[in-house]
């Protein structure tokens, strides 16, 4: 299933209707210290939400005052990585966390 097209948010002119956008935005572009800045201001009226492990905490998608919060977690199991990274034949893999010395040595 391909995904639908994108488009950078820096690219769009300021008067741009994001009434009707899905925005994603990296943790590290996009902290939750952006809510209620010029920045996060220019989409109007938004719901906001977090995909995270820690969303099957109780009480964290109000601790992380977001509308929404979606269990997705980012830790996987060896066979399953190493499956992953065969299967999508990625010839450039980021190992930010975790056993990263081991996993680069591996690759």
């Amino acid at each position: 299933m391909a995904l639908s097209a994108t488009t950078y948010v820096g690219d769009v002119p300021a008067q741009q209707d994001w009434s009707r956008a899905l925005i994603l935005a990296l943790p590290i572009l996009a902290p939750p210290s952006a809510q209620a800045t010029p920045w996060l201001r220019k989409f109007g009226a938004v719901s906001t939400g977090f995909a995270s492990g820690w969303m099957r905490v109780r009480g964290m998608r109000r601790r992380r005052t977001v509308n929404r919060g979606f269990v997705l977690s980012d830790h996987v199991d060896w066979p399953g990585l190493m499956g992953t990274i065969e299967a999508t034949a990625a010839e450039r893999i980021w190992v930010t966390h975790g056993y990263t010395p081991l996993v680069v040595r591996y690759l």
